[in-house]
């Protein structure tokens, strides 16, 4: 199965240089949309909904530090992403893509699989609340 990393390294691939935050947005739409339309998650590793939107522990740590990514930066992925799941990337990227980290922060913010695992938590506060692949896969399905 691929792993965050090889989604990572293939939509730096499709675009080019993108802040680390955007990339987890993209990284997050991308794993969503493949659990409503493969019926399969993209890659095992979770979610948190940190204050700033959902998060992937495990990209973070490999991009803690730095604004900007590109696909030069090499994540360590394998490459095993399938052709159907590069498209579902391609289609994820053609909708959400053109869009700046904030406003997909912002996006993430009025979405319910977020917004439940952050319940009852203030604005702002951290969180290591995890953002189920279920309510994924539940919310973005009834869109």
């Amino acid at each position: 199965m691929a792993n965050v990393f090889d989604t990572a390294q293939y939509i730096l691939a499709q675009t080019g240089r993108m802040s680390t935050m955007k990339l987890q947005k993209l990284c997050y739409y991308a794993q969503a949309w493949s659990l409503v339309w493969d019926d399969a998650p993209l890659f095992e590793e979770d979610f948190q909904a940190w204050a700033n939107g959902p998060v992937c522990p495990e990209l973070y740590a490999r991009t803690k530090g730095r604004y900007s990514v590109t696909a030069e930066d090499e994540f360590g992925g394998t490459g095993d992403l399938t052709e159907n799941q590069k498209d579902t990337i391609r289609h994820v990227l053609a909708h959400y893509g053109e869009h700046n980290a904030q406003w997909l922060s912002q996006l993430t913010h009025m979405e319910q699989p977020w917004r439940e695992a952050r319940k009852g938590l203030p604005a702002g506060v951290g969180s290591r609340n995890v953002i189920t692949k279920e309510s994924m896969a539940m919310y973005y399905g009834g869109l």
